[in-house]
Order: C-alpha cells, then structure tokens, then sequence
C-alpha cells in the first residue's frame, strides 16, 4: 500500500530517500544552478521566450539523475508540489553543506 503525504513535513524524509544516490543528488543541484542563472538571465534581458528553457533545463538533468543513476521514479510524478518544495530544500541544504555534495 502505497504512503500518502499530507505535509511536506512528511514527505521530506521520503523525498531524500529517493536521492540517496550522490550523481544523482548532483544533478539536481547543477539543474537547479542553471535554472536560476537562465531565470536572472533572461529576466535582466528581457528574454522572456528564454523562461520556455526553465522546465527542462530543471527537469532535465534531476530526470537523468533519477532514470540512470538512481534508478527510481522522480517523486514528481506523484508530489509535483511537495517534490518541487523538496528540491529548493535540498538545493539549499546541499549549498549550506547540511547534505553531502
């Protein structure tokens, strides 16, 4: 029987389980990076058609991290909302180091 969150809180343990896999947690990270800079990029230029790169700029690499190294189906697919949550925390707890990189 499949869990069914209904806090991030929850969910958060779950959503680390899933990327236990260091490639995979850095593909996440490398993702998250160049969707910010493309983000800041294309706002400071006014770029907006660049902001159609975001989704698969970010889905992209952490899909590859999850299909090839982790082996497991991103938590996407399930949690879109907690998950995305999720990735912004482990991006900050990776930069702050509170993950290992």
């Amino acid at each position: 029987m499949e869990v069914r969150y209904t806090s991030f809180e929850s969910f958060y343990p779950f959503y680390l389980s899933q990327h236990s896999n260091l490639t995979c947690r850095r593909l996440h990270v490398v993702g998250s990076t160049l969707f910010l800079l493309v983000l800041g990029w294309a706002v400071m230029n006014q770029a907006w058609a660049a902001l159609a790169l975001l989704p698969v700029i970010g889905y992209g690499f952490a899909w590859v991290g999850h299909f090839f190294f982790e082996h497991n189906k991103p938590a996407t697919f399930t949690y879109p909302v907690y998950s995305f949550m999720g990735d912004w925390v482990m991006y900050w707890q990776t930069l702050t180091r509170k993950l290992p990189f």
